[in-house]
């Protein structure tokens, strides 16, 4: 069938207050644009003629500033699940405006076909081509859409002439039936394919195409510096003993790794490392280093939930697509990040701390232990079920005035059940097969900043020795507390808090 062509205007004017859209794409990748910066304009309207709008919000992860940042800033979202990035919506969630749901992004599909969450009143798709029989190709992401597209009782299609349609057929779509039907999911290595390269709707559904020409918003990551080079080296220096010991098979094992400037220092220490062979990965994101390594022959094939680069990065992709085509495979973010896979591969996961406590729990989300960061992403679906758990994190931030390492962590995301290595730039914690009181040792002395290693010692000491997990909980959050009285742990008594 021919589908009708609108405008972003026409396409958000079908979009009501107290509706839940559901969108396409996984980091800013693939996301809608057009029609979301159309919907801001209605909210904005009816606010002023005192009209309530507001609308839920379910996405793979975070999006582009098109979708989260002017909706926050003009106060159009209830609700929204799940990860998320953009500064105005995380003020926005922290002065409670926003109804946030923080999920494991390999739940956030299944969730809300569960029911959940609420009915899925539209979807908002970005497409590289959309056929008359109404196959849907995606561009930079699979994310959540095809749940979203299946469940909604309209789907609008943002098709974007800024992506190449080379991207057909890179996608791999495939939605697991739910309990009590379900069955396993049959990938047994990172190049699989298991689904369709394309959404198959129901052509009725498609309500109009909306054409745009929008390059995705594309985040750009800080160079690296000396401290994230040494962590980097540190992980590479880690898996390499590991893997020299027998720990690791020779043939090593796929990785995941997260989003950012760590995570691209630690790929790059890796692709230097030679001891270290050519690797496949199974991760969420794809970042312009693993690219690089691709290119260079380091990583052998990738697996992800979307293509996290620059634009110009994008661009080689589609422009080299007969090289990339037999390299590259994105999934939706169930499977990308599916927990039983990631077991059954055996999956060495390497994430980024905002702090971790002697005891080896993590804090990945929270600042100060309440306010909201971005949110856990994947990083607990790999990190509960990988082969080896691998936390990253500078030692000190804020010019040396916190300590990424404390007694207790202010908020936990990830408990000592599931991190096996801790690591920054002063060295690597290895936790597994130790008591507590075996990992409070090594982690003060091989993580933690020599300007915090005594005050950590001490606290130790005035947590006594008389019980499994020795905590003085009067002072448990101790140096948080001097954080926010002083803003400078260092100035942290302990004596104030002796018996």
């Amino acid at each position: 069938m021919a589908f009708k062509s609108i405008s972003a205007a026409e396409a958000a004017s079908l979009v009501k207050h107290g509706y839940n859209i559901g969108l396409s794409g996984f980091t800013p990748a693939g996301t809608a644009k057009a029609v979301t910066s159309e919907i801001a304009k209605i909210a904005e309207a009816e606010h002023a003629k005192g009209n309530p709008f507001q609308i839920g919000i379910f996405t793979g992860a975070s999006t582009g500033d098109s979708c989260d940042g002017i909706l926050s800033r003009v106060k159009a979202i209830r609700y929204r699940a799940p990860y998320t990035t953009n500064p105005d919506f995380r003020k926005a969630v922290n002065n409670g405006e926003i109804a946030y749901n923080d999920i494991h992004l390999s739940q956030m599909a299944q969730e809300v076909r569960y029911g959940f969450m609420g009915k899925v009143n539209v979807a908002i798709i970005e497409a590289c081509e959309v056929t008359p029989d109404g196959k849907i190709y995606l561009t930079a992401a699979g994310g959540i859409a095809p749940t979203v597209c299946r469940l909604a009782d309209q789907i609008i299609v943002e098709l974007n002439s800024a992506h190449s349609k080379n991207m057909m057929g890179m996608h791999d779509v495939y939605e697991p039936l739910d309990p009590p039907y379900r069955r396993e999911i049959p990938i047994y290595k990172p190049s699989d394919r298991i689904g369709q390269p394309y959404i198959q709707v129901d052509p009725k559904k498609i309500v109009g195409i909306v054409e745009t020409n929008w390059p995705d918003e594309a985040r750009s990551f800080a160079d690296a510096d000396p401290i994230t080079d040494k962590i980097g080296q540190n992980v590479a220096d880690f898996l390499a003993a590991d893997m020299k010991r027998g720990i690791i098979p020779s043939t090593f094992l796929p990785l995941q790794s997260g989003v950012g400037n760590i995570a691209n220092a630690v790929l790059g220490a890796l692709g230097r490392d030679k001891t270290i062979p050519a690797f496949e990965m199974y991760t969420e994101v794809i970042q312009n280093s693993v690219i690089g390594l691709i290119r260079e022959g380091r990583v052998k094939f990738g697996s992800a939930c979307s293509l996290t680069v620059t634009n110009d990065c994008l661009q080689g992709i589609y422009d080299d697509m007969d090289f990339f085509r037999d390299k590259l495979i994105l999934r939706p973010s169930e499977i990308s990040n599916s927990p039983e896979v990631v077991r059954r591969l055996g999956i060495i996961s390497i994430n980024t701390a905002i702090e971790a406590d002697i005891y080896g729990n993590v804090n990945s989300t929270h600042i100060g232990g309440t306010k909201m960061m971005n949110g856990i992403g994947g990083s607990g679906d790999f990190t509960r079920n990988a082969y080896i758990s691998i936390f990253t994190c500078p030692s000190v931030a804020k010019e040396g005035k916190i300590s990424s390492i404390v007694p207790m962590v202010s908020h936990m995301d990830h408990s000592e059940h599931s991190v096996n290595i801790i690591i920054t730039e002063q060295g690597v914690a290895d936790l597994r097969g130790k008591s507590p009181k075996e990992r409070a040792q090594a982690i003060i002395e091989n993580c933690a900043h020599p300007d915090y290693k005594q005050i950590l010692w001490d606290y130790l000491k005035l947590a006594g020795n008389r019980s499994q997990t020795p905590h003085a909980i009067q002072a448990a959050l101790g140096m948080h507390a001097e954080l926010a009285k002083s803003g400078n742990m260092k100035n942290v008594n302990w004596a104030e808090y002796e018996r």
